[in-house]
């Protein structure tokens, strides 16, 4: 199986793919809502949860943007991700699809820009998340 997401058509070129933060933010987001329909009493992905993680990826991607901090003090942190992530799936307040997602995602950033796309995917998918997943 390959990755949930894949940021760019051509990373070379910097070209995303174009339907990233269309058609393949929605799919995740329709996923996501699965999964917390599906977790019963443990109530897994609720919003709430998955805007922690979405607040500090745009914490560190305007870090990086403004380049007061080194990115090669920001990527350590962006890595970190993934550990809070497991922590999480750990509570089980998130899904595997989501700590699945941190990890894919978290392997492709390896410069700032990968760290732009993450962010703005992530936006994307939280505004179709508003749409298909829990109300809380």
């Amino acid at each position: 199986m390959g990755k949930i997401v894949e940021f760019w058509k051509d990373k070379e070129k910097s070209t995303i793919d174009p339907k990233l933060f269309s058609e393949k933010a929605e799919k995740l987001a329709r996923i996501l809502a699965d999964d917390h329909k599906g977790s019963k009493g443990k109530k897994a992905n609720k919003r709430t949860q998955l805007r922690k993680f979405y607040d500090e990826v745009l914490r560190l991607d305007s870090e990086a943007r403004a380049g007061k901090t080194q990115w090669e003090r920001i990527l350590p942190l962006v890595h970190m991700l993934t550990a809070k992530a497991a922590y999480a799936k750990g509570r089980d307040l998130v899904s595997n699809t989501f700590l699945t997602f941190i990890k894919d995602s978290v392997s492709q950033i390896q410069e700032q820009k990968d760290l732009m796309v993450f962010a703005n995917f992530f936006e994307a998918l939280m505004g179709f998340y508003r749409q298909h997943g829990p109300s809380n």
